[in-house]
């Protein structure tokens, strides 16, 4: 291969690992693609409804009627969950991101993002820009959307802050079994990346495909996933500079050409 061809392609003979499906796998594979990559595609995730329908179906007609200021969506299951109920966002009502990940996940989906945090993403960085970004105005309606096992972090925040929130559980994480030629593939070192994009994935990683060769690169979004890969006994390779699949992929890329 010559140069030239590995600087335009520099994933080019590189199988990657993309964890999820729908909008956002979509995305990645197709990002994967251009760099050269042979995307494989295996969601290892996916939501159950949440055990309160009624409470969600409720607080989504308010979300629609506009009784809420802002909505805050930290994660791409529930923009899966926002699609799935054919939610309705009124311009009045503005949308927070937790990261660049959901961001994308909300923008592939058709749905407007107006706050992303620039520096931490993370619930502690929204909290942190949330001051600035609503002019300091407290009293604000604010609709958090979660997952049954999320940290109470953002909600506390916002409270602490003085606005009126609602916490409504969106969806609980359940696994989802990989194909069996896709898990022979990985244990026999037929796959050069992993995406590793939240806890959730890292832990169905650890269950499903281990053992992972050493020559396998398990890349994290960000540190916090990074930390809880390793609770799960992963060895983290690569973590992103920001928490974004670019910014994952980015790294994979480096990564390569150091092979070079």
């Amino acid at each position: 291969m010559t140069e030239a061809r590995i600087a335009e392609k520099p994933l080019a003979g590189w199988r990657v690992l993309v964890p999820r499906g729908g909008p956002w796998g979509d995305t990645v594979a197709a990002d994967l693609r251009a760099q050269g990559a042979q995307p494989v595609v295996a969601p290892m995730i996916n939501f159950a409804p949440t055990a309160d329908t009624e409470t969600l179906t409720r607080a989504l007609a308010r979300l629609a009627a506009g009784e809420y200021d802002w909505l805050t969506v930290t994660s791409a299951t529930t923009v899966d969950v926002l699609q799935s109920y054919q939610a309705v966002i009124p311009s009045s009502t503005r949308i927070a991101a937790v990261g660049e990940t959901t961001a994308a996940a909300l923008a592939a989906s058709g749905y407007r993002v107006d706050l992303v945090p620039a520096g931490d993403n993370s619930a502690k960085g929204l909290l942190a820009e949330w001051p600035e970004a609503t002019g300091g105005v407290a009293g604000l309606r604010v609709l958090t959307l979660r997952s049954e096992i999320a940290k109470p972090t953002l909600t506390e925040g916002l409270v602490q802050l003085g606005h009126r929130v609602d916490p409504v559980v969106a969806y609980r994480t359940v696994g989802v079994p990989v194909d069996e030629k896709i898990v022979a593939a990985v244990r026999a070192g037929e796959v050069n990346a992993i995406l590793v994009t939240s806890g959730s994935v890292a832990q169905q990683v650890a269950e499903q495909l281990a053992p992972i060769p050493t020559g396998t690169l398990i890349a994290a979004i960000g540190p916090q996933t990074a930390r809880d890969a390793g609770g799960y006994g992963l060895g983290v390779d690569l973590v992103a500079s920001e928490r974004s699949a670019d910014s994952l992929i980015d790294a994979i890329v480096q990564a390569s050409r150091s092979e070079l």
